[in-house]
């Protein structure tokens, strides 16, 4: 039984990656956010900001990390769409603040387990931006249910090409 113990208690510590990485994947993804919707069209069901918040979140597990990852990626996802701004820097942080404390509960290594919980986390993201829209705001938006659907479940889809990627670049001891 104690053999299994020094494994785990491994899979439970905080990953660590360079700054190179913690620079440039937040720096892609909020490029690629605003270049691909513009080439895709209505069919960008991506949100790679988020996703970049989810993972380094769920690894780092720490909540203060996820909430400030979340906060500045959201504002800077905002800044570069033509809607208010602090929309998404709601949503992100919610969202970095739940996947880490998340993170110290469960092991997120399997990919199933990534998967569904960036399809819940992306939903939970539509949700406050609807409800900061609508509610706060009192601004008239129409959002069809099904497209956001459609969205979490291409950014679970992306995830498991991502995730995968972004594991690579963890130090290792």
């Amino acid at each position: 039984m104690q053999g299994l113990i020094p494994g785990y208690r491994r899979d439970l510590e905080i990953r660590r990656y360079p700054l190179l990485v913690y620079l440039l994947v937040p720096l892609v993804a909020l490029v690629l956010q605003a270049w691909l919707p513009r080439v895709l069209g209505r069919f960008a069901y991506m949100d790679l900001p988020l996703l970049v918040t989810i993972y380094f979140a769920l690894n780092r597990r720490s909540p203060i990390h996820g909430t400030l990852l979340g906060a500045v990626l959201g504002m800077a996802q905002d800044g570069l769409t033509q809607g208010a701004i602090g929309i998404h820097g709601i949503a992100n942080t919610v969202v970095g603040f739940l996947a880490a404390s998340i993170g110290i509960r469960i092991v997120v290594e399997n990919n199933f387990i990534r998967m569904v919980l960036n399809f819940a986390f992306t939903l939970l993201s539509s949700a406050l931006v609807l409800f900061v829209v609508h509610i706060l705001l009192g601004l008239d938006w129409q959002s069809n249910w099904l497209e956001e659907v459609l969205r979490a479940a291409g950014n679970g889809v992306i995830g498991l090409v991502l995730f995968p990627l972004l594991d690579r670049t963890q130090m290792r001891d």
